[in-house]
């Protein structure tokens, strides 16, 4: 499988607890952090979610 890049660019505060939730399930603490995962259904699903807060891009 292919890994994706994902980094935290807009902070959450004021959203809601799902999208909260969310971004601690792929492992973001602090704004501009970055992590990386294996691109799957699971993953996609969650960066759906949150697009509007993170910047994806292939590995």
């Amino acid at each position: 499988m292919s890994k994706v890049k994902i980094t935290l660019v807009k902070s959450p505060i004021d959203k809601t607890k799902r999208q909260k939730d969310t971004l601690i399930a792929l492992g973001f603490r602090k704004v501009n952090q970055t992590v990386e995962h294996e691109n799957n259904a699971q993953i996609n699903g969650m960066i759906r979610v949150v697009h509007h807060l993170v910047q994806v891009e292939n590995a």
